[in-house]
């Protein structure tokens, strides 16, 4: 039997360890907190993050990170973008030999503008055949109702890709492999923004034509980026990139549009931090973002407005109206 470890006990973490359960696999979810590890462990339940899911038989829970990690076959990190450096950093040395790191984060460090993948590949020091990246239109509730979805598990090794879609196809749960790990990591991550920009938009009242111009033009800035940073073009029009977008930016489930709702609508960031329960990772993660393609010398109009909303406190209306403003150009450029 496939055996897992997943280092989180939030709602995308657990609802995970539940496909991973159904699945066939044994599964060990690491918690901080002794209270929803009890309530696994009890309950068969999360109930903090998903209630009234019951998990499967297989799927236990502990405090023990080096318990957690004994004979994993794949090692999940299921923790905000940015604490994944000081956490892995403690858990390394207690990870079992040749196991397979799997990111279901979707963010990018600040301060050195890195991908998940590569921070895990940093500090555990694996190789990138040795780090996956699972990824695609997944709502932790709709997962965790059991109700169809997709997903997308990229690697540089696409053997160890296949193995990972092995390990968490279920009847509900349809995942497709790819090589293209920085295409479908950057998908994940900058669609956070654009999220905040939607959600932003919906908080101001306005329509659909804004709202799918929004989703459009952001898709065309993930596009560029992932260009200079040699991904596959292919990848954005697959779940990874378009099929994540919409879910993320359509959705009242969505933290990040929820977060950018709430902004457009006229609280402050600090009202939406103290309103919002769980991590939106868009928020953190819009700055490295804009950082990331200002190192590769792309334009990110988009991101950029995000930025001066979010962290410079620039009035909604007001970077809506610089952002139409700017020069006139063809649809590629």
């Amino acid at each position: 039997m496939t055996r897992c470890a997943v280092y989180g006990t939030g709602s995308w973490g657990t609802a995970f360890a539940m496909v991973l359960g159904d699945a066939g696999c044994e599964v060990t979810l690491w918690g901080r907190r002794r209270e929803p590890v009890d309530a696994v462990n009890t309950t068969r339940s999360n109930p903090g993050y998903l209630p009234g899911v019951e998990l499967p038989p297989t799927v236990r829970a502990t405090t023990d990170p080096g318990e957690a990690a004994r004979g994993a076959d794949f090692t999940v990190l299921a923790v905000p973008s940015q604490t994944l450096r000081a956490n892995l950093g403690a858990w390394a040395p207690l990870l079992h030999p040749g196991t397979v790191l799997v990111s279901l984060m979707k963010g990018v460090e600040l301060g050195t503008a890195k991908r998940m993948s590569e921070v895990a590949q940093e500090v555990a020091g694996v190789p990138a055949d040795r780090v996956a990246v699972l990824t695609g239109p997944n709502l932790a509730p709709e997962i965790a109702a059991r109700q169809p979805a997709a997903a997308v598990v990229a690697c540089a090794d696409e053997s160890v890709a296949r193995r990972l879609q092995s390990a968490c196809h279920t009847p509900y749960f349809r995942p497709y492999t790819n090589t293209d790990v920085v295409g479908c990591e950057l998908g994940g991550a900058v669609k956070n923004v654009i999220a905040l920009a939607v959600g932003i938009a919906d908080g101001m009242g306005l329509g659909d034509n804004t709202k799918a111009s929004l989703m459009t033009r952001g898709l065309a800035e993930t596009g560029r980026l992932g260009a200079a940073m040699g991904a596959d073009a292919h990848t954005f029009a697959g779940l990874a990139g378009m099929g994540d977008l919409i879910a993320t930016c359509s959705s009242p489930l969505s933290r990040n549009h929820t977060f950018g709702t709430n902004l457009g609508r006229g609280m402050t960031l600090e009202q939406t931090i103290a309103a919002t329960k769980q991590t939106a990772e868009g928020v953190k993660s819009c700055e490295s973002v804009l950082d990331l393609g200002r190192r590769h010398g792309v334009d990110m109009p988009i991101t950029e407005t995000v930025v001066e909303i979010v962290h410079d406190g620039k009035p909604p209306m007001v970077a809506l109206k610089d952002l139409m403003s700017r020069s006139a150009k063809p649809e590629r450029h």
